[in-house]
């Protein structure tokens, strides 16, 4: 071993000496001391090594045990072999100091060992060492403290605040871990020694007088430096122990005042108090007291402080829920930690020490951690933590040590020795003992089993018997052994877990192919070869889209996993595994019903059948091959991705729909061969490069630059192979977005490895020629590359306009529009005219050269026509729309497929509920949008098909945005990452394609517009011809119903699209009155459409009813219908094209008069519905008797009629019950039921007549008749609304009118019953009383409908109220009828029969409300109207119109009249304008309006007329009044039949099984209080004839005592069952378990043990943390409304926001384990704590609240607590945004941009409280911050590309602002045209801008990337134009204010000039210009000076622009309003001695 040479000092000799490395240090000592003379000095011990540094804190002393290498010294270092004794310098706190040798080797805490020894110390362990600073230096510190401006504002408190409390933290304490040099002590420094732990101070006496004098001064210091706070008695009393001290027994003589310094005796602030007599009475007291008894005294009383032994240390802690840190005392003791009032020093909280399961110091904050004693951890912010928690540690070793001594006292040692622990307990005992071997006999037996043959890997294999099989040998070379491989990471894992699980359903699709569906029996008519067609193209549509999702996830799997596995997104592999997974399971379903279709028509199923099983098994293969634990070569995955496409590619061509390039037509297929040409193109051009970069290789000497170059060169051919595989996965489906994108990104892999490869050859080598070649061949590659990509770019576009003008007439088209946004923009229409001009004339002169070379005359006139014409854009238009809804459909059917396999890993069942919904709608529509494209393909000419795909497109919009809104919602709570990502990807996708489809369907309509009534009537007879073929079918008996199709749906359905109908009628006519051809269209489409849904529904109802009458009936009316509806359209377009003509607007009216009666004639041909007429019409017969003038008498007995009356009464109750319940059934049911009615009222009919022949006066016999008549009218609306219930089933609103006309008919019998019945009093009112409990009994049976409108406390206080009133009933009951006062007994009975009504009707109510308000359930939708409130006020206005124009009608009653009028049309009005305000269907805004204006007007008109006739009641002013009826009437009419489209009908909840299960005991409750009352009614009935019955009494007192309980029982489960309380105890589980995760990870962030997550990306994390917020911001305000007054949508909503926040905290921790910075890590952590503990806060106060408007002391702390929350997620919000700008990750963002779009869509219910101009101006600011923003990034793209993330996130806020104000503006503006143009801007402008946001993050994650360079270049330069169009849009809302902006402009320069002027003349420097004179500009009297006058003129132009700019904003605001244009303001500036000459013209455009 070579010998180490080192140089040893000693003294001032240096030796250099040879040394073993193993020596030992110890042994190197003995050696110098040996050879070096100088050395042999002292005692050996005493000296050591010491190795040196330039740092003296650095030196380090060798340890005698260790050898040399230890210490890794090297040849020539220098070691000093001197003495480790030093002199150290103690201070004691009285002063004193004493000199102690010290070992300068050792560490502080064996130091105190030697030093506590040598003061007379034992117990060393309770003391430490402090640096000595003086007051001085204190001074000093403070004095940098306070000049030092860096500090913050809060540091600089803080650092008074410790100085102020003399907290510990102020004391520098040595660390006892570490020697006195490590610690920079140097020899001349004293050190204070200082008791730093109080353990065993309690023992302290007289027996110890060193550490007594030490506790004493210690704590005599604390006192009056103010540490310990003490009243000043107890002050005092402690002066007088210290005056004992120092001064002795007290001397009269002596001791007087002025004698003591009260500085040294009493805290700075008792000094002034005058306390010196105190002090001396108290050193009286202390007479005969020795110092050592009076210091014995002192420290006791010390020890009685609170604050005593207590360590302080200011701390900051975060106020619950906020943002915010607040200063606090942390007190650390021998037995707890406490948190202290930093004022008060009182304790606020404790924690025993026991408690504490750990701690954590940061260099900014301290942790504790309570385990299972606390929930959730302490933190505090602090710089001292180190020092906390060595003062925590240092008591827990003191008292651990003491407790180990205390064990093991009298027995040191002896740790083997036996310990005996007996547990006594009275109930049992425990006897140990030990165990023994036990011994026994060998058995003899077999053990073997039976054999298991099992397969292994490779499936089962044959076996051979007899005979042993040949030895099998297997090499496998160049690939690791399976069994040595790496294990697989947590994210491979999950990733095998998705492939296998995608395997299985892979294997079931391709079993489920063996056979197609059966199809149900269709007809031959026109409708069923049209669901034939519409199914075939939507299962051909459904699987396209479906292979285009597998051949993009298959090519995004290639893509994903070709770099190095570690660096792999394996959660992005597992979504493109899941997405082909789901994909192909929904493929086959369709597969198999196109196959049955296929076979249907003849074709051949079962080859489909073959290429969906083919394509499966290549599915299967290629997962199979992506395990990631496969250990096959990648070409295996490229190879089995390619069969993927290939078999994509054959199915696709089996269905007719392979993608086909229109360039390429001639290529059979074409998407193979131009694609895979440019593929192999670019690969030919890598494998040149590959070549060159070999050479370059084999010419470099060095190896690794050789090896470098070899690797970027197989990389590039590996990209290259990829690119290949690639295009050949996507070439079938290129023509979809996603597959473009993967081929793209396979593009630009191989683009990177190309500038990899050119790189790697330019470091390698120097040579000219290689670098040339290789250069040369680079730009081949990048050629190719270039060449493919512009390739897919055309077909993306859609290819080069075809045609040879093309390209000029879409300029001309687009330079079009661009001259009509920039109206008020003079530079801007200049220069596009410029560009018109040029267009034009190149296709002018394009087409004359034509026409001129054109030999045939006809065809050069033609040309010459045609460029006259220019062009039509029509069909460009809708071209894009067709491609827009293509791609929309397609990206729906992804996003269906993609929730539903996500809904299994859902928590969240609400998101889950509106998302399946949102699905079914969208579902709903795809098939329409789908027959619009194929439509639109198939007949490209056809106006009709065009106008389809249009109102298609425009119908998808709404339902498409509300599923994103939906699936984005449902994304953050899915469990499984790869379904989470899958889910949020298809609605990123879908809102790209809804934007897309917006902008395009808007331009194609309007183009297409004018054509819509046109269409409409086509639409019409088109469907006349096939109601005609229905017919045909019919009579030929084969008319079959649709699949689906059943006589109740479509009974309903035909019921529902009468209704849309008719409100369609209304809004025509109001359309076409008023001459607007453009929303007539609209409309006329909207009920061609509906007609067309009608239609359907007929043909249904016919197909599926047996009856041959009613098939033919509904048939023939259907037919009716359409006829009018023809000639309605007509008429409508007659009356546009006369407006105003009345001779036109009659005959519409007539026309749609017909046709309204025709619909009735339809619905009433229903099935079941004749039924309910007959019973209708048998009522109005019967009626007809009680019109005679007479009635006879039957000759019957009073009796005898009385009892039969009772009789018939009780039957046409029941079976008016028996109407109610039929209606929710079956047709049968019905029919039985009404015509049971009807029968049974005839015979209630006659009985009631023959009552009133008996009557014995005239005015009982009238009374009589009224009260018949009355029970006739509620009879016959009772069966007009089953009639109206029993089509349209779902809605509430008629179940409430049918409830409640069967209680009127209840109601009407009994007022009969009581005026004719002489029973026996008391006996009709228990009979009346009865019926009634009946009537409702039928509410308790299932209510999962609204009873009324009461919320759930108004119900509790129903109850409440009726269940007093009920009690004193009762007791009315029992006490009338003991005491015979049988009217009060009646009115008892009549008073507790209403109470029973109403708490059954509150019970029913609130158990609805209970059912509804459960997290599983479905909340009910209000609608937009109430149909019900607009029949009811239509009823009202109708009657009281009677009554005006009856000849018999008084005044009075003319003005009662009158008032009911006024009071219903105002209502309808407002409910209008209600309902206008809150649609963002822009066609119903208007009809709503329109209708309210006309009700007004003609309300207005029949007032007046009310008022003429009220002056003079003569027959012309009644006349008047009479006509002007007719016009409200008619106004009401359309107003309320336009009204009742289901369009605007609310939603009923749904109840779920849970829902259920919670109404059962409040349900169960009244209907025992009901069966109970109904009892004691009847046992009440008998006591009030024989009142002396004893059984009877007791039977009454058992009825009362079960009613009373159960009305106990009812309302204790009401309020035991409010809403939403369970729900909010759970999420106030949720919440606290997820504070204490994060709690946890703090806690291991701050001890650096935070593992960082493996298995996702950073970039998901954020935007799983982003989602999570932003549904949580969304939430906030809804919890809010439901904690203040909706009862029953507060579970739901609490129940929502806690799913979000399991999400969340689990991306904060997974973000901040992937954080470096440990700040921004406790950043995350710290604001994530802040949101959950602020929600926690919020669910607190909405639970004590409870949805209980009441509740008023509890609504300022809901605010409150909703404000804190908002701040908190801004707070994280903005962090999340900053951090996700930084990264690049610009998903949230798109997401933001989008959302804005749609806000400024939806924004119906809006305030605002602005002028145009104010949202103008702002938004011209915010749009030139965005130019300013764009520009920036074009800059930075070039510069820095690190910025762009920034800038990003900038133009993303400035967009969301300039929405919101677009929605105001839009308001504010004139007319509605530029409110929507202004909007339609802005929202194109978003478009553009999620693009260039998309690009700017790809661009910021690849730098280099030179193509998305070039299209973020090309997206900056469409958002510059799509601002400048905003800007022009606002421009032309408003003229003249740009101009007005820029006088304003100009003023502030002038300004700015005069200033300088000021400055110059000042200074007297101002001079003449050329010579000029004092005459030269003198307009006005001369100046005395230059200043003055240049101030003057400042002044005047300051008058005009500032002003509080007042002038200018008041030109700005009400400008619009002066009706002049061309003003000229002339502002005239002048000075004559000033060089400033200023004339401003000023001109105010004002066009209004």
């Amino acid at each position: 071993m070579v010998a180490l040479s080192l140089k040893i000092g000693v003294g001032n000799v240096v030796k250099t000496m040879q040394f073993e490395p193993s020596t030992m240090v110890y042994d190197a000592c003995r050696i110098i001391r040996e050879r070096v003379p100088e050395a042999q000095l002292g005692q050996p011990n005493d000296y050591g090594l010491f190795l040196s540094d330039e740092d003296p804190k650095k030196g380090i002393w060798l340890e005698a045990g260790k050898a040399l290498d230890y210490y890794m010294l090297r040849n020539g270092d220098t070691l000093d072999y001197k003495k480790k004794q030093r002199p150290l310098k103690i201070r004691m706190l009285d002063g004193t100091v004493k000199t102690v040798m010290v070992d300068d080797s050792k560490i502080v805490s064996d130091m105190l060992m030697t030093i506590c020894a040598r003061i007379g110390i034992t117990n060393y362990d309770e003391y430490s060492l402090v640096h000595d600073i003086g007051e001085e230096k204190k001074e000093e510190t403070t004095g940098t403290l306070k000049k030092d401006k860096t500090l913050l504002r809060d540091d600089k408190k803080m650092e008074k605040l410790k100085q102020k409390l003399h907290t510990d933290d102020e004391l520098n304490w040595l660390d006892h871990g570490r020697t006195l040099r490590e610690q920079g002590v140097e020899e001349t420094e004293m050190l204070l020694l200082r008791r730093k732990f109080f353990y065993s101070d309690q023992n302290v006496d007289s027996r110890d007088p060193v550490q007594l004098n030490l506790l004493y001064v210690q704590a005599r210091d604390d006192i009056l430096n103010g540490s310990h706070p003490v009243s000043f008695d107890k002050a005092c009393e402690f002066a007088g122990y210290q005056c004992q001290i120092q001064f002795g027994d007290h001397n009269e003589s002596k001791h007087k005042s002025g004698f003591l310094d009260l500085k040294e005796f009493l805290p700075k602030e008792y000094i002034k108090n005058k306390g010196e007599k105190k002090i001396f009475q108290a050193h009286k007291n202390c007479q005969n007291m020795t110092e050592i008894e009076a210091k014995v005294s002192y420290v006791k009383l010390a020890r009685s402080l609170k604050t005593y032994g207590v360590s302080f240390f200011l701390v900051k802690e975060k106020m619950k829920g906020k943002n915010k840190l607040v200063p606090r005392l942390l007190g650390i003791t021998k037995e707890c930690v406490m948190r202290v009032d930093e004022k008060t020093k009182e304790v606020i909280q404790e924690w025993n020490l026991t408690n504490i399961k750990r701690w954590a110091a940061s260099p900014k904050s301290f942790t504790l951690d309570f385990g299972d004693y606390q929930d959730g951890y302490y933190s505090v912010q602090t710089t001292e933590g180190e020092q906390i928690a060595q003062l925590i540690a240092g008591y827990i070793d003191i008292i651990l040590k003491k407790k180990k001594s205390k064990d093991h006292f009298g027995m040191e040692g002896d740790e083997e020795s036996t310990m005996l622990e007996d547990s006594v307990s009275p109930k049992k005992s425990t006897v140990l003992q030990q165990q023994f071997n036990k011994m026994g006999k060998v058995e003899t037996g077999s053990v073997a089993l039976p054999a298991i043959m099992r397969s292994g890997a490779g499936g089962p294999e044959s076996f051979q018997m007899g005979s042993m099989p040949q030895a099998k040998q297997h090499i496998t070379s160049g690939q690791m052994h399976r069994g040595h491989m790496p294990p697989l990471t947590s994210a491979q894992q999950a990733l095998t877990g998705t492939i296998n699980s995608s395997m299985q359903a892979v294997q079931a699709a391709q079993a489920s192919l063996e056979d197609f569906d059966t199809l149900p029996p269709l007809g031959t008519d026109a409708a069923s070869q049209a669901w034939r067609k519409n199914k075939m193209d939507e299962s051909k549509h459904e699987i396209h889209s479906q292979v285009d999702a597998i051949t993009a996830g298959t090519a995004s799997m290639v893509n994903l996993t070709a770099g190095d596995p570690a660096e792999t997104d394996y959660t992005a592999v597992g979504c493109a595994v899941t997405t082909i997974s789901s994909n192909l399971t929904e493929m086959s379903k369709g597969v198999k019903l196109l196959a049955a279709l296929m076979e249907d028509e003849g074709g051949n199923g079962q080859l489909l059948l073959g290429a969906a099983k083919n394509l499966a098994c290549a599915v299967s293969d290629m997962l199979k091959t992506a395990q990631p634990a496969n250990t096959e070569p990648r070409q295996n995955l490229l190879q089995a991705a390619g069969n993927v496409g290939q078999t994509s590619g054959e199915l696709l061509s089996h269905i007719g729909e392979t993608d086909t390039d229109p360039q390429f037509q001639v290529c059979v297929r074409p998407w193979d061969e131009m694609l895979m040409q440019l593929a192999k193109a670019v690969a030919n051009a890598a494998a040149a490069l590959v070549l060159k970069a070999k050479n370059v290789a084999q010419k470099t000497e060095d190896s690794a630059q050789q090896n470098r170059v070899i690797a970027a060169a197989t990389q590039c051919a590996l990209s290259t192979s990829q690119l290949v595989a690639c295009t050949r996965v996507v070439a079938p489906t290129i023509s979809s977005p996603v597959c473009q994108e993967q081929l793209i990104e396979a593009s630009k892999l191989v683009a990177k490895s190309v500038e990899g490869c050119v790189g790697a050859s330019q470091s390698a080598t120097n040579d000219e020629g290689l670098l040339k070649q290789v250069g040369v061949a680079a730009t081949g590659v990048t050629q190719a590359l270039n060449e493919l990509l512009q390739h897919i770019k055309q077909y993306a576009s859609g290819g080069h306009p075809i045609g040879r003008h093309g390209e000029a007439t879409d300029r001309i088209l687009n330079v079009t529009e661009n001259i009509f946004s920039s109206m008020g923009d003079a530079g801007e229409m200049v220069r596009q005219a410029r560009i018109l001009a040029q267009a034009t004339s190149d296709l002018v002169n394009a087409i004359k050269m034509d026409a001129e070379g054109e030999s045939d005359l006809e065809n050069s006139r033609k040309l010459l026509s045609a460029a006259k014409l220019l062009a039509d854009a029509t069909a460009k238009m809708v071209e894009a729309a067709k491609n827009a809804a293509k791609q929309a459909a397609a990206a729906a059917t992804q996003t269906i497929a993609a929730a539903q396999h996500a809904a299994s890993t859902n928590k969240n069942q609400g998101a889950q509920q509106q998302l399946v919904q949102s699905c079914k709608v969208v579902a709903e529509q795809i098939p329409q949008l789908v027959q619009g494209v194929r439509g639109s393909q198939s007949q490209p000419d056809s106006p009709s098909a065009q106008l389809a795909l249009i109102n298609a497109s425009q119908n998808f919009l709404q339902p498409g945005a509300k599923m994103v809104t939906a699936a984005k919602a449902t994304v953050p709570t899915i469990s499984d990452q790869a379904s989470a990502m899958q889910l949020s990807q298809c609605a990123k996708n879908l809102a790209s394609a809804l934007a897309e489809l917006r902008t395009a369907s808007q331009k194609a309509q309007d183009a297409c517009g004018q054509l819509e009534i046109d269409n409409a009537l086509v639409m019409v007879r088109d469907l006349e011809k096939d109601i005609q073929e229905a017919k045909a079918s019919a009579r030929e008996g084969k008319l079959k119903p649709l699949p689906g199709e059943t006589l109740g749906k479509c009974s309903q359905d035909l019921s529902t699209n009468t209704k849309a109908v008719t409100s369609a009628i209304a809004q025509l006519l109001s359309e076409a009155m008023q001459g607007d051809e453009n929303y007539a269209g609209i409309s006329a489409r909207d009920m061609a459409q509906t007609l067309k849904s009608l239609v359907s529904a007929a043909r249904g109802v016919a197909a599926s009813t047996d009856d041959p009458a009613a098939r033919g009936a509904v048939l023939d009316c259907a037919g009716d219908v359409l006829d009018k509806s023809a000639n309605l359209i007509e008429e409508a377009k007659r009356a546009i094209a006369k407006p105003g003509d009345a001779e036109s607007q009659q005959r519409l009216a007539q026309v749609a008069k017909a046709m309204s009666q025709a619909l009735n004639r339809c619905v009433n041909s229903l099935p079941g519905q004749r039924d309910v007429d007959n019973a209708i019409r048998t009522v109005g017969e019967a009626s007809k008797t009680l019109l005679a003038d007479s009635f006879p008498s039957s000759g019957k007995s009073f009796q005898e009629l009385q009892a039969q009356l009772n009789e018939v009464a009780a039957g046409l109750n029941q079976s008016a019950n028996e109407v109610v319940q039929a209606s929710r059934g079956t047709t049968q049911d019905l029919a039985k039921a009404t015509s049971k009615f009807g029968q049974d009222f005839s015979n209630f009919l006659d009985a009631g007549v023959d009552m009133a022949g008996t009557s014995q006066s005239k005015e009982d016999q009238t009374q009589v008749v009224s009260n018949l008549k009355t029970i006739s009218m509620s009879s016959s609306k009772l069966l007009l609304a089953a009639k109206a219930l029993s089509t349209d089933s779902s809605s509430p609103n008629l179940k409430n009118q049918l409830a409640a006309a069967a209680r009127a008919v209840t109601d009407s019998i009994n007022q009969l019953i009581t005026m004719c019945t002489q029973q026996a009093p008391g006996q009709k009112e228990c009979d009346n009383a009865l019926r009634e409990l009946e009537s409702v009994k039928g509410m308790l049976e299932n209510p999962t409908e609204a009873v009324n409108d009461l919320s759930f406390f108004e119900c509790i206080d129903s109850v409440m109220e009726n269940s007093k009133v009920l009690g004193e009933s009762m007791a009315g009951i029992s006490h009338n009828a003991k005491n015979s006062n049988l009217p009060e007994f009646g009115d008892s009975v009549s008073a507790a029969s209403k109470a029973l009504c109403g708490l059954t009707e509150g019970a029913a109510q609130a158990a609805y409300l209970v059912g509804v308000s459960d997290p599983n359930s479905t909340a009910g939708q209000k609608g937009l109207v109430d149909p019900t409130q607009f029949a009811r006020a239509n009823q009202s206005i109708q009657m009281a119109c009677q009554n005006l124009v009856d000849p018999a009608c008084t005044q009075s009653q003319v003005l009662s009249a009158a008032t009911i009028v006024a009071k219903h049309t105002s209502a309808l009005c407002n409910a209008c304008r209600l309902a206008s305000s809150q649609t963002s269907n822009a066609v119903a805004k208007r009809q709503f309006v329109q209708s309210a204006k006309e009700v007004a007007n003609t309300t207005a008109n029949l007032v007046k007329s009310i008022k003429a006739l009220d002056g003079a009641f003569t027959q012309e002013n009644r006349e008047k009044c009479k006509a002007a009826t007719g016009p409200l009437i008619e106004a009401v009419d359309n107003l309320t039949a336009f009204a009742s489209n289901p369009e605007f009908a609310s939603i009923p909840a749904h109840i779920s099984p849970e829902g259920h299960a919670a109404m059962e005991p409040i349900v169960a409750a009244a209907q025992t209080m009901l069966e109970s009352s109904t009892g004691l009614i009847q046992t009440a009935r008998s006591l009030a004839v024989n009142p002396k019955d004893p059984p009877t009494w007791s039977v009454l007192a058992g009825h009362s005592r079960t009613v009373s309980d159960s009305i106990k029982k009812l309302i204790t489960n009401m309020r035991e069952k409010a809403p939403g309380q369970r729900e909010c105890d759970d999420a106030i589980e949720v919440l606290n378990g997820c504070i204490r995760e994060v709690d946890q990870a703090s806690l291991a962030a701050i001890s650096q043990h935070l593992t960082p997550r493996e298995d996702i990306s950073m970039e998901t994390l954020h935007e799983q943390m982003a989602a999570s917020v932003h549904e949580i911001s969304n939430l906030i305000d809804p919890v809010a409304v439901a904690a203040r007054s909706e009862a029953s949508q507060l579970g739901h909503k609490v129940s929502q926001m806690a799913s979000y926040f399991e999400p969340l905290i689990m991306a904060a921790i997974g973000t901040a384990s992937k954080i470096l910075s440990s700040q921004q890590q406790m950043a995350v952590l710290d604001q994530t704590k802040t949101l959950a503990e602020s929600a926690l806060q919020m669910l607190y106060t909405a639970k004590e609240a409870g949805g209980n408007p009441k509740a008023a002391h509890m609504q300022e702390a809901v605010e409150e607590s909703v404000q804190m929350m908002k701040e908190a997620v801004d707070d994280l919000g903005a962090t999340l945004a900053d951090a996700a700008s930084a990264a690049g990750a610009v998903g949230g963002m798109v997401d933001t941009i989008n959302d804005a779009i749609n806000k400024m869509e939806d924004s119906h219910t809006l305030d605002h409280d602005g002028t145009f101009v104010d949202y103008q101006t702002t938004m011209v600011k915010t749009a030139k911050a965005i130019a300013v923003t764009v520009q920036e990034m074009v800059t930075k793209s070039n510069t820095n590309p690190d910025d762009l993330g920034g800038l990003a996130n900038q133009l993303t806020n400035n967009f969301g602002n300039l929405a919101n104000e677009a929605k105001y503006a839009a308001l504010t503006a004139e007319n509605d045209e530029i409110g929507s143009h202004i909007k339609k801007q802005v929202g194109e402008l978003g478009f553009t801008c999620t693009g260039l946001v998309t690009k700017a993050g790809a661009l910021q994650c690849s730098p280099n990337d030179t193509f998305t360079k070039k299209e973020l270049i090309e997206s900056a330069r469409k958002v510059s134009e799509k601002v400048s169009h905003v800007l022009a849009s606002l421009q032309a809302g408003n003229r003249g204010t740009q101009a007005c902006i820029t006088a304003a402009s100009a003023v502030s320069g002038i300004i700015a000039d005069l200033d300088t002027t000021i400055m110059f003349a000042t200074a007297g420097t101002l001079h003449r210009e050329n010579a000029e004179t004092f005459a030269d500009h003198r307009c006005r009297p001369p100046h005395t000076s230059q200043v003055t006058g240049a101030k003057q003129k400042k002044s005047v132009l300051r008058a005009f622009t500032m002003e509080g700019k007042t002038s200018l904003l008041a030109v700005l605001r009400w400008g619009h309003k002066i009706r002049a244009t061309g003003t000229l303001l002339l502002v005239i500036i002048t000075n004559c001695s000033s060089p400033v000459k200023t004339f401003m013209p000023f001109a105010l455009e004002n066009e209004i």
